[in-house]
């Protein structure tokens, strides 16, 4: 079993920056991909940032050149950097990971529990 734990959550005004980190834990062997989604209220969750293992990026296109994701794999962590953030932006953000444990052979995929970020105008 894997467990994800965001961090960095908060309340931030418009322009403004914020930084979320997220620390996998569990019967590792191997995080295949590794990033963010996020769910405004009464929306669909969607994709923030992923970061494949062979250092392919993936952003969804109302955050591109404004957010940044990042990972240790040493770590097994992954960041997202916020930067000029809107009161758009505002919502749960989510860890995900694609990952191979000791108990299974096959890829699976696990959600943290999720991190409130709030952008005030």
């Amino acid at each position: 079993q894997v467990q994800l734990a965001e961090s960095g959550g908060g309340l931030v005004q418009a322009g403004g920056s914020l930084g979320l980190s997220c620390v996998a834990s569990g019967d590792i062997v191997r995080i295949n991909a590794m990033g963010w989604y996020r769910q405004a209220p009464g929306k669909q969750r969607e994709l923030v940032g992923v970061l494949t293992l062979d250092g392919q990026t993936y952003y969804g296109d109302s955050v591109k050149d404004r957010f940044s994701v990042s990972r240790d794999n040493a770590k097994n962590t992954v960041y997202l950097q916020m930067n000029s953030l809107r009161p758009e932006d505002t919502g749960t953000y989510y860890c995900n990971a694609h990952h191979v444990t000791t108990s299974t052979s096959y890829e699976m995929q696990s959600w943290g529990k999720g991190t409130l970020v709030t952008v005030s105008s």
